[in-house]
């Protein structure tokens, strides 16, 4: 979808990476770093800087016990650190319960294992909830693991405690791991709170939570995200990890000590900046005849378009990009069955405000045919 939008001349709503600057002091970091020389390679799970400010960032912020030397894994992204972690604890043939919509990399990630998926679905109906009978059915004796995205990508849920306690309950039942991705956990609205899984009783040993550098700093081309496992796990992965790309960026790991080390009014503003774009794409959406989901947390909101009488999402889309000049992402691509989404598109707005208002204008005048 970008690589049309270039081509369209569109507004790209479509893959989740800013239009505006990095946090300047990030940056700076990283510069200094790079005049440091920080520029070969690291220990491959990551330079002890590093690893020691992701533990005490876990031990500040949600009161978890991480050892930085037997239990952080550098890696490159977050998209790394899941198949890292997918391929280092799951065999073939073995299930892996993951919530739909999902996440395109996901189905990716499961193949790759020899995974087989087995999703419970989030109803758009019901807040982007889930049927407890409906997830304990998933588990059995094949389950392996469970992907919790949390905040949500693509619906932007922000999982309750009593679901997130539902979750840890099952995985013990079952002698099941849990990975969590955690990239968005700043990014939240209305009083919502992110709670680690982790963090739950009984979850701590069997837990691999992934988080990454790319959206809390608006740096998605740096490639520094991590993992945080017991021992036991983190061993397996980072047998993984090495073989897979060595190590993260050198200067960037660098930086990323110093970003985790910012003061809370960081991560406060943070999610009071997306507040506003939220709401100003949000009412756009509506002004054009959309029936969009508000979203708790993240920065995407997923809109119902069976309003312009499309036969599907591809084809909306399309006329969308090609006629209105925006870009959004096919609902289908977060479904199993492609029919599942064919009424669904999403639209990001980690965008400067300029950019969400030109693609409101160009929405408004899509709806009245302009």
């Amino acid at each position: 979808m970008t690589r049309l939008a270039l081509r369209h001349g569109a507004v790209n709503l479509a893959q989740g990476f800013p239009d505006f600057a990095a946090p300047r002091v990030v940056k700076e970091a990283a510069k200094r770093a790079i005049d440091d020389d920080h520029n070969q390679y690291t220990i491959t799970w990551g330079t002890p800087a590093l690893r020691q400010a992701i533990a005490a960032y876990y031990g500040r912020r949600y009161r978890m016990d991480v050892d930085p030397e037997r239990e952080v894994t550098v890696c490159c992204g977050a998209t790394e650190a899941m198949i890292a972690s997918l391929l280092a604890t799951v065999n073939p043939g073995e299930e892996v319960i993951v919530f739909e919509p999902y996440y395109e990399n996901y189905g990716p990630d499961t193949w790759l294992c020899g995974a087989e998926r087995r999703l419970v679905r989030l109803r758009a109906d019901a807040g982007w909830s889930f049927d407890p009978a409906e997830l304990r059915r998933a588990f059995n004796s094949r389950t392996k693991a469970i992907i919790v995205t949390n905040p949500h990508n693509p619906t932007g849920k922000v999982f309750t405690r009593e679901e997130l306690e539902l979750i840890a309950e099952l995985c013990q039942e079952h002698d099941t791991l849990a990975i969590t991705d955690e990239i968005y956990e700043h990014i939240l609205y209305g009083g919502a709170r992110h709670i680690p899984l982790a963090s739950l009783d009984g979850m701590r040993e069997r837990t691999i939570t992934v988080n990454s550098m790319s959206k809390t700093f608006s740096v998605t081309g740096w490639r520094v995200g991590w993992i945080v496992a017991a021992p036991d796990l983190t061993d397996s992965i980072r047998k993984v990890h090495d073989f897979l790309t060595v190590n993260s960026p050198a200067p960037m790991q660098q930086a990323a000590v110093m970003a985790l080390g910012l003061d809370d009014a960081f991560f406060t503003d943070l999610a009071g900046h997306y507040l506003a774009r939220r709401d100003t794409l949000f009412a756009s959406l509506e002004a054009a005849g959309f029936a969009p989901f508000e979203p708790r947390g993240a920065y995407y909101i997923m809109a119902d378009v069976r309003r312009f009488g499309f036969p599907d999402d591809m084809a909306f889309a399309r006329d969308l990009m090609e006629r209105g000049g925006v870009a959004c992402v096919p609902g289908s691509s977060f479904f199993e069955d492609p029919r599942d989404g064919a009424h669904l598109v999403r639209f990001c707005f980690c965008k400067k405000m300029e950019t969400l208002e030109e693609a409101g204008r160009r929405l408004r005048a899509y709806a009245v045919g302009g």
